[in-house]
């Protein structure tokens, strides 16, 4: 065999790569993917969940307005506005019922005439979950109005419903709220969501005059 021969082999043998080699360098591209998709699998996780958390936010905002724009606009007398306690297996179905014509209360601008609108539970059509809102009747048409009921959802997958009324002249909160002439000076709403620990709470005021 010629030197130059020996002398090219080992160049080559220099520049080749050993079989270990090749193995460490795959270990190591696949622990930087796997790192690289952690870190992305992570961030996408967070966006979403901060994604679902700002919807849902929207939307507790928009039914404290909705609530806060329809009993700011009552006046007493007439059974303006009632409530009372209800429970159903230890967790609170509370309802509140109050007049209320075309507007935030109906959902709609184009009602015709005056209706009786209850907040309150009920079961998710289909489902064994509950949901809130808005059960509207006719307060004039006592005959018909089961037949023109409407229900309308507010807030979706929750558990409980609590209200509270306080009321200015005991200086304390009560559980129910009879007076046809007087509104309760506040109004608290609690609600019982879905694998939240600690229930989400409003406190809403009204009119502060029996007028």
């Amino acid at each position: 065999m010629s030197i130059a021969l020996v002398n090219r082999r080992r160049r080559e043998a220099r520049v080749a790569f050993t079989l270990l080699e090749i193995m460490l360098a795959v270990m190591i591209l696949a622990m930087m993917s796997l790192a690289i998709y952690r870190f992305v699998q992570t961030n996408l996780i967070a966006l979403r969940v901060s994604s679902e958390i700002s919807a849902t936010d929207t939307l507790y905002a928009g039914f404290v307005a909705m609530l806060t724009g329809e009993w700011t606009g009552l006046s007493g007398g007439r059974g303006a506005l009632l409530g009372g306690p209800v429970r159903l297996n230890d967790r609170s179905r509370d309802d509140i019922t109050w007049l209320a014509s075309a507007g935030p209360g109906l959902a709609t601008r184009y009602a015709a005439g005056e209706y009786q609108v209850t907040l309150r539970l009920r079961p998710e059509p289909g489902s064994d979950r509950l949901e809130i809102g808005l059960l509207r009747r006719p307060a004039i048409d006592a005959v018909n109005a089961a037949a023109q009921e409407s229900w309308v959802t507010l807030l979706p997958d929750v558990q409980s419903l609590e209200i509270r009324y306080f009321d200015p002249r005991l200086n304390t909160w009560v559980e129910k709220w009879t007076d046809t002439i007087m509104l309760p000076r506040l109004v608290k709403v609690t609600v019982g969501r879905t694998n939240e620990v600690v229930p989400w709470e409003a406190v809403i005021a009204l009119a502060r005059t029996p007028l």
